[in-house]
């Protein structure tokens, strides 16, 4: 009954692969332990499922990687709504795309870009507090400068999620 031949005896397990695999959100993104914080969540995934599911180190590591995979999305969600408001409606999703192929347009942009990003993430609360910050927005970054537009999205980002004494605020919204 079960050949080799039947391309649906592994349907499951490729879906359950690619879910275990889509550390960034992004199915079938083979890139995913090229960064420090891919990596973090690929192993503690890794670890989570070595154990017995009924234990309560499985699901204290379930709800951490639940919370670390909410987090980026989140995050990904705050870049892409600035993306948008700044005009990016159609290359938000692809300016926040980053791979292991994905190249710094300029060096000359590499510091003028982890200064934007560092002030981004000491001026605004578009990262959570405890976010450590990922190389992936310095690629993102490097774009906007290329785009000319890395200095409006820091000012949007300022404007949208203004650093607080209170991080579980709500963005504020745009006035027009």
């Amino acid at each position: 009954l079960c050949s080799n031949n039947n391309p649906y005896t592994s349907f499951g397990a490729t879906l359950a692969r690619d879910e275990e695999q889509n550390l960034w959100s992004t199915p079938h993104d083979v890139t995913h332990t090229e960064a420090d914080d891919d990596r973090v969540l690929y192993n503690m995934i890794v670890v989570r499922n070595q154990l017995d599911k009924d234990s309560e180190e499985w699901q204290k590591l379930n709800y951490d990687i639940y919370t670390l995979r909410q987090s980026r999305k989140e995050v990904r969600s705050r870049w892409k709504h600035i993306l948008e408001d700044l005009g990016f409606q159609k290359e938000a999703d692809s300016l926040l795309s980053v791979t292991k192929l994905s190249i710094i347009s300029d060096s000359q942009n590499m510091s003028k870009a982890r200064d934007i990003l560092l002030k981004l993430s000491e001026e605004t609360n578009i990262f959570p507090t405890s976010w450590e910050l990922s190389e992936r927005y310095l690629f993102v970054v490097d774009r906007l400068i290329a785009l000319d537009a890395a200095d409006e999205f820091f000012r949007m980002a300022s404007a949208v999620y203004p650093k607080r004494d209170r991080a579980d605020e709500g963005p504020r919204p745009l006035q027009g």
